[in-house]
């Protein structure tokens, strides 16, 4: 199957959505069963959310792609292992055919959490962006050849709530490493996605040359946010208007901005549950309106 590069470049006026999944916190196939209905072009399986124990990211992808049929996308946080382990799952990720990995760094333990657990960061993202992107070429962290070089499809990550200027640096220096799309931290308008890339164009004399999958965060009343959560969306909600309504109208707005890629976060109910059942609705309705070019390939 095409990569999430690949499929941008065939289809690059297209809208593309990448919809989030977290992993379970158990073995029990079952907590699965949600993927196969949820209309994106790849499910991005979560590292570790809320740095609790779960199903490995890469492991997960790998069962929602084999059992529910879905291109997946794996994220790896360059926090908690050392080179050689992280090349080893790679490996393994490659062997079980994946294809996508968005590196992050991992949010840092608290004072509290470092009492049981500590941070590797044997590599910076960065780093391990170069470092994937040496597999691809058949090289290993030792500089050794290794049988044959990997295919991954490398992403990374962008905090639209850092200062302008030095993310568009450091979004600069992992295109550089090697990575070939982004995701970044959710918004509610797109006046703060196209403020980033005006500034990396007045940077760098161009736009980025990878495609950016914007965050679009779902809301539910009493729900989790990652981005400050406008007064409009919380009275929407107190008066019942559903997530789904919501985020359609955000998503209409991105498309309607240029904003063609998206990564789409579901709601976050307490304790970390997931309404996929609204993020579903949403991506019906949003593709609906902006049914996918005739001379693109279908969606496999």
């Amino acid at each position: 199957m095409p990569s999430i590069a690949e499929t941008h470049a065939a289809r690059p006026q297209d809208p593309l959505f990448i919809c989030d999944f977290s992993p379970p916190k158990s073995a029990l196939p079952q907590t699965l069963a949600h993927a196969a209905f949820i209309p994106a072009d790849w499910l991005s399986v979560a590292y570790n959310p809320g740095k609790a124990p779960s199903a490995n990211s890469a492991v997960t992808a790998h069962q929602i792609k084999t059992h529910a049929r879905k291109d997946t996308v794996f994220t790896l946080a360059a926090r908690d292992m050392n080179r050689l382990a992280i090349q080893s799952l790679l490996l393994g990720a490659a062997l079980l055919g994946l294809q996508n990995v968005i590196i992050v760094k991992g949010d840092d333990f608290t004072p509290r959490e470092r009492r049981t657990t500590k941070a590797v960061n044997d590599y910076t993202p960065t780093q391990l962006i170069r470092s994937i992107a040496d597999m691809n070429r058949g090289i290993d962290f030792r500089g050794r050849p290794l049988d044959a070089p990997t295919q991954f499809c490398i992403g990374a990550s962008i905090d639209l709530a850092r200062a302008l200027k030095p993310e568009c640096a450091l979004t600069r220096r992992k295109i550089e490493a090697g990575a070939q799309f982004f995701i970044s931290q959710p918004a509610f308008t797109p006046e703060i996605p196209l403020r980033f890339l005006d500034a990396y164009a007045a940077q760098y004399g161009a736009p980025p040359t990878v495609p950016i999958f914007f965050g679009v965060q779902m809301m539910a009343q009493n729900g989790v946010s990652f981005a400050q959560v406008p007064q409009w969306v919380h009275h929407d909600l107190q008066r019942g208007r559903p997530p789904a309504d919501i985020a359609v109208q955000t998503l209409t707005e991105f498309i309607a901005a240029g904003l063609w890629t998206i990564y789409l976060l579901p709601p976050i109910l307490s304790g970390g549950k997931r309404d996929y059942a609204a993020a579903a609705q949403a991506l019906q309705r949003i593709q609906a309106a902006h049914p996918r070019s005739p001379k693109s390939p279908p969606s496999e």
